[in-house]
């Protein structure tokens, strides 16, 4: 699937509301709604000038959404369907957000996980090799995907008000607006 439009990405964003992570709902606390606009809002505050990794956060797990169960493959499958929309960098933040997991793990394997990302994290390679590691710090985007990380491992708290999804229709379309006016058509 590829989002072409800022009112389709809304509409699957919506319908994340009682969408979980898990299929039988076993996994974090708080639906993928509730999820993406902590994350998101996490983000906003910590780097309010990035709105790409803002946006990023809103939607680094929709992949959960698009194919459920597939925890080793959703990261890819998100970024897949958010680059004509959204441009290669939130793409690749999206794609990242499950390496940095990954790296976070083999850096400071003392940092806890939630315990559904703990299972994850198995299920997508366990933690970097020292070989990965090194491979990670160099990507451009390193830094920027391990505080996407660090947000999505936050974003996870039942009952907390992160605002509501229309908040971000105007910095979706900004971002998605960027791309065009910068000549980056895909």
């Amino acid at each position: 699937m590829e989002l072409r439009s800022v009112e389709e990405l809304m509409d699957l964003l919506h319908a994340c509301r009682g969408a979980w992570d898990t299929p039988d709902r076993s996994g974090d606390p708080v639906d993928l709604h509730d999820h993406a606009l902590q994350t998101a809002a996490l983000l906003r505050r910590s780097r309010p000038a990035d709105k790409e990794l803002q946006v990023a956060g809103l939607v680094h797990d929709i992949g959960h959404l698009l194919r459920p169960g597939d925890d080793a493959g959703h990261a890819d499958l998100a970024a897949d369907a958010v680059r004509p929309l959204l441009g290669e960098r939130v793409s690749r933040l999206v794609r990242l957000h499950v390496a940095a997991k990954r790296y976070l793990a083999a850096v400071s394997p003392e940092r806890g996980l939630s315990p559904q990302s703990a299972l994850t994290l198995r299920r997508q390679g366990g933690p970097m090799t020292h070989r990965e590691v090194l491979a990670f710090e160099r990507d451009p985007l390193a830094e920027d995907a391990v505080t996407l990380r660090q947000a999505d491992d936050a974003a996870k708290v039942m009952g907390l008000n992160a605002g509501v999804l229309e908040d971000w229709r105007t910095v979706l379309e900004l971002v998605a607006a960027g791309r065009v006016r910068l000549g980056v058509m895909d």
